[in-house]
C-alpha cells in the first residue's frame, strides 16, 4: 500500500500509476445483501438456479452498482492519505460496466490519477480513473472517473502560551502558566 504523506504530496501526483489492490472475491452473499438493501433482486442476480439454466452468462452476476459501491474498499488497499483534515465523495465523471461479474469471481482495482486541482489552500480536487478487472478476463468489469474532495488540516492558531514561549524560545515545560 502507498502512504500518500500529506497535502503537498498529493498535489504532485498527476498522470500517475498508484497501484493495484489485493483481489477481492464476489460472493453470492455479497449480492444478496446489496439487491436487500437496494431493493433490485432481479433474478439475474439472486436466483442461483434460475441463472444457471437461463442466464447467458451461466449463473448469478454482481449488479453494476454493487461493483461500483466496492471502489472505496478497493481503494483503501492501493493508498492512505495522512496529514490531511478530511477526503469527500465529489462524485463521478463517467462509468461504464464492460463485462459481467460472475459471482465467485475475483476482481481487483487500478487505480491511475487524472489530474489534481488545488483550490487554494484549503482542498484539491483529486480525479482517478479507477479500473476494476476480473481476475482471467481481459476485458475490465468497470471503468469508473471518481472525483474527490480533499480537505487539508488547518494551520492551527497559536494560543497565547505558545506565541510566549515562542517569543523566549525556552522549551515547553519552562513556560510559566
Amino acid at each position: 500500500m502507498r502512504v500518500i504523506k500529506g497535502f503537498e504530496e498529493l498535489a504532485t501526483l498527476s498522470g500517475q500509476d498508484i497501484g493495484k489492490s489485493d483481489w477481492l472475491e464476489v460472493t453470492q452473499d455479497m449480492v444478496d445483501q446489496f439487491a436487500n438493501v437496494t431493493g433490485d433482486d432481479q433474478w439475474i442476480h439472486t436466483d442461483v438456479e434460475r441463472a444457471a439454466k437461463h442466464s447467458p452468462y451461466g449463473g448469478t452476476i454482481a449488479h453494476g452498482f454493487l461493483t461500483l459501491s466496492l471502489i472505496p474498499r478497493l481503494c483503501r488497499k492501493i493508498f492512505r492519505l495522512t496529514g490531511i483534515a478530511a477526503s469527500v465523495n465529489y462524485g463521478l465523471n463517467s462509468v461504464r460496466f464492460f463485462h459481467p461479474i460472475r459471482v465467485g469471481s475475483r476482481i481487483r482495482a487500478g487505480l491511475s490519477v487524472l489530474s489534481i486541482k488545488v483550490i487554494g489552500k484549503k482542498a484539491i480536487r483529486f480525479v482517478t480513473k479507477v479500473t476494476i478487472e476480473v481476475d482471467g478476463s481481459e476485458r475490465p468489469a468497470c471503468v469508473a472517473e471518481t472525483v474527490t474532495l480533499v480537505l487539508n488540516k488547518p494551520k492551527r492558531a497559536k494560543t497565547k502560551r505558545r506565541a510566549r514561549r515562542a517569543a523566549r524560545n525556552l522549551p515547553p515545560s519552562s513556560v510559566p502558566a
